[in-house]
């Protein structure tokens, strides 16, 4: 049995817990949608303006076929250079909530423990809920796959060498793996909302990578992006499974990585294909502008999360964020079943840090699934990355090998919907062990293949389209069983670490590709298979269930 909290005629829940003591006023009913909305406004408006303001010397180089190398930077770029980090800096102080918020969520907020209406069925609001994340996330993945489109021309016009151009996904990379873990941490200070919107601010202002006249400001603005990229990803999926209803939050979550990630590289192949003939490399990153403000003026379909709110001290708004997805039934409930499950928000709760997830009761979970991230980038960004050219040895020229590539990835298209369906009705945590097994027997595939010599076709496709589905599955299920099973207030922080490890393991990757590790199949198979088999023996033995199941009694399971 549940009942509203508070009951009518009761205390509310500032009173109750102090709240108002501490410093938080009252807040009407409704939605909060920017803290400061001048700031935020003034300085969306000042990224655009330096933004803009690097694009006449762009256009003057058009004749040239915009050819901007060793140009000088007019006043007017200079100036945008100032108002771009003025203005990110404006928007994000526009995006903050009141410190006295910022205490009370860094120090674990109330622990509130509550429902989301998740007997409520999924209506008009929970679909354009993931229709905007799917349009972030498929601008956010758009960011870094451009990056293999922007290198030749880049190189070219630069006048320097592909190895040195790989510079720039290096420090894309690295921006990834930082940005995670601080947009992580971000989110469960000053909101997953927040977070979203200043990574869709930087994709604006790096916009200007589009019109640098030095290879060295496009590597620190790539790193940036990068940073932006690599947060917005595991915030999206907190985002979504603290919104939507419980029975259906896995499937969802797996189908949103699943289309987000696809749709972002056609959308970088497909812009690389009509932009960059006519307008060379650089439109690529000039269109961080428009996808980047589209992000931000959709933001009125962008909620904050309801577990965020009431964590936050702020339950008449978290009411409003729950009306509005679940009618009068989407409102703050707790079990009324024994005293054990009531609302009892602590005064003096313990403070919510990163170490809670390294030593705490979730240790266990965040070892295996840090592991198997880092497993997941050495294949991704290491033995994928390098497969052509083994493929080359097996005796497959260029062009044939590009091929297969390019059937076995159509072959495994259908596999989202396997790992849609097995995460859904089977297993969260025993889908995601199972594609990292699956992962462990492609790798030796090749190793045999590699090792006795085979040519046949079939067996290669047979093994990379295996290798393509398993590791498809594995960062398909991986991120979301993330945004799953660590509390509320470390929920951004816990997805960020998970997805900062598979950009960690790719910048592993790319060091052991050029040690050669990648050069045998049989090295290459040992050594990512070692990580990944612990993980999934860690995760075999520790894991918890979510299929189904609300978030608090996720918690209930760590007890």
């Amino acid at each position: 049995m549940t009942k509203p909290y508070p009951p009518e005629n009761e205390t509310s829940y500032g009173e109750a817990s102090g709240l108002v003591a501490c410093g938080i006023p009252e807040i009407p009913n409704g939605p909060v949608m920017f803290y400061h909305p001048l700031a935020f406004w003034f300085g969306c408006l000042a990224v655009a303006t330096g933004v803009c303001l690097h694009l006449p010397m762009y256009v003057m180089a058009a004749p040239m076929q915009f050819h901007l190398a060793g140009m000088p930077m007019d006043p007017w770029m200079l100036v945008g250079m100032v108002l771009i980090p003025g203005g990110v800096l404006l928007a994000a102080y526009g995006l903050m909530p009141r410190s006295s918020q910022v205490r009370l969520t860094t120090h674990g907020g109330g622990r509130l423990q509550w429902h989301v209406a998740d007997s409520t069925l999924l209506n008009c609001e929970h679909w354009k809920l993931v229709l905007v994340l799917v349009i972030a996330l498929t601008i956010d993945v758009m960011k870094p796959a451009s990056i293999a489109f922007v290198m030749p021309g880049m190189a070219h016009e630069y006048g320097i060498g592909m190895s040195q151009a790989g510079w720039l996904a290096s420090s894309a990379l690295v921006g990834t793996a930082v940005g995670s873990v601080v947009w992580g941490r971000l989110a469960d200070v000053f909101g997953r909302r927040a977070a979203i919107l200043l990574s869709a601010l930087l994709f604006m202002g790096t916009a200007i990578c589009g019109t640098m006249p030095s290879f060295r400001w496009n590597l620190v603005m790539c790193f940036m992006m990068g940073a932006a990229a690599g947060g917005m990803l595991p915030i999206a999926f907190t985002l979504m499974a603290e919104t939507v209803p419980a029975r259906h939050r896995g499937w969802l979550l797996v189908a949103l990585g699943g289309v987000g990630t696809s749709a972002g590289y056609l959308a970088a192949s497909g812009a690389a294909t009509l932009l960059e003939p006519d307008f060379s490399w650089r439109a690529l990153w000039l269109l961080n502008l428009p996808t980047g403000a589209l992000i931000v003026l959709l933001n009125r379909y962008i909620p904050e999360s309801p577990h965020f709110l009431a964590n936050a001290g702020q339950p008449d708004q978290a009411r409003a964020v729950l009306t509005r997805f679940a009618g009068p039934a989407g409102t703050l409930e707790v079990d009324a079943a024994g005293a054990e499950d009531a609302a009892v928000p602590e005064r003096h709760p313990p403070r919510a840090s990163l170490r809670d997830l390294l030593l705490g009761r979730h240790a266990r979970i965040t070892f295996a699934l840090m592991m198997c991230g880092l497993a997941w980038g050495l294949v991704n960004f290491g033995f994928v990355l390098w497969l052509p050219a083994n493929l080359d040895k097996l005796g497959l020229n260029a062009h044939a090998a590009s091929e297969l590539m390019a059937q076995s990835a159509l072959f495994a298209l259908p596999g989202i919907a396997l790992v849609v369906w097995l995460y859904q009705r089977w297993s969260s945590f025993k889908s995601l062990a199972l594609f990292m097994l699956l992962t462990i027997a492609a790798l030796f595939t090749f190793a045999m293949i590699g090792v006795e010599g085979i040519r046949a076709q079939a067996w290669t496709i047979a093994a990379t389209v295996m290798l393509l589905i398993a590791i498809s599955g594995v960062i398909a299920t991986m991120i979301p069983y993330a945004a799953e099973i660590y509390p509320m207030h470390l929920r951004g922080t816990g997805s960020g670490l998970v997805a900062a490890a598979t950009k960690a393991g790719g910048i592993l990757g790319a060091v052991l590709g050029v040690a050669g590790v990648f050069d045998s199949f049989l090295v290459a198979a040992m050594v990512i298979s070692a990580p990944m088999a612990l993980a999934c023996a860690t995760l075999w033995r520790s894991g918890i269930e979510t299929r189904e199941l609300d978030l608090e009694s996720i918690q209930k399971a760590f007890a």
